[in-house]
């Protein structure tokens, strides 16, 4: 039988119940595997990706993941609260009673995983907006986290920075056999996942082949074309 690290059912979610954001939703992403969530403005993605990961109670559902869970925002800004690339890293293990020397080993060790151990001691106010996700995503590994969801982490990148970051999540998820759910809007993503879910208006209306999904949604917006 398939290992999900995320399986959703049913899922509802709105600020009022007549006017629900998420309807009905369902999906599943096999354990182990880069999968992108894609939709156009005002679909749902982010507000889906807040329901899994807890930051919003839904209004009925069933999700199961496999924590712990690893969440990375759109703009790291809002997430690095430390003020050095080490100590944010460690600010997320606080919580799990480990030793100074269990904490400086996950701390290298994540941030090695990420290409970054040499600017552990590095100001975060003078990191690349590409090193800030970079650290986000080691502040996740750090937790030894299983599910890692991105909020449209390459949204505010460059498009070197871009191609960066997408290729290293799609290694940690090879390497460290992670789930992982990225939400985009850049088709050209869709070629380094291994699978693609499409919202619209807040239902999921098709699931499978990145490169099917690609072709669909170019279809539909050449038609949007003037």
């Amino acid at each position: 039988m398939s290992q999900w690290g995320i399986k959703v059912q049913d899922l509802s979610f709105g600020w009022a119940e007549k006017q629900p954001i998420l309807n009905h939703c369902a999906l599943q992403v096999p354990e182990g595997e880069f999968w992108m969530l894609l939709g156009t403005n005002g679909s749902g993605k982010s507000t889906l990706l807040r329901v899994l990961a807890g930051l919003l109670e839904p209004l009925s559902g069933q999700i199961q993941t496999k924590p712990p869970l690893g969440f990375v925002f759109q703009n790291p800004d809002h997430q690095l609260v430390m003020p050095s690339v080490g100590a944010d890293v460690a600010f997320g293990l606080v919580e799990e009673a480990l030793s100074h020397t269990q904490i400086q080993e996950r701390v290298a060790e994540a941030l090695e995983s990420v290409n970054l151990l040499h600017l552990m001691r590095r100001p975060i106010y003078a990191l690349s907006g590409g090193q800030k996700q970079r650290v986000a995503i080691a502040g996740a590994i750090a937790r030894h986290c299983n599910v890692l969801l991105l909020d449209e982490p390459t949204a505010l990148l460059d498009p070197e920075s871009q191609f960066d970051l997408v290729t290293q999540v799609r290694a940690l998820v090879q390497q460290r056999r992670l789930t992982a759910l990225w939400v985009t809007h850049r088709l050209e993503e869709l070629n380094y996942c291994d699978g693609a879910i499409l919202l619209e208006q807040g239902k999921v209306v098709q699931t499978g082949s990145p490169e099917v999904l690609k072709q669909r949604l170019q279809k539909d917006w050449a038609k949007l074309e003037f």
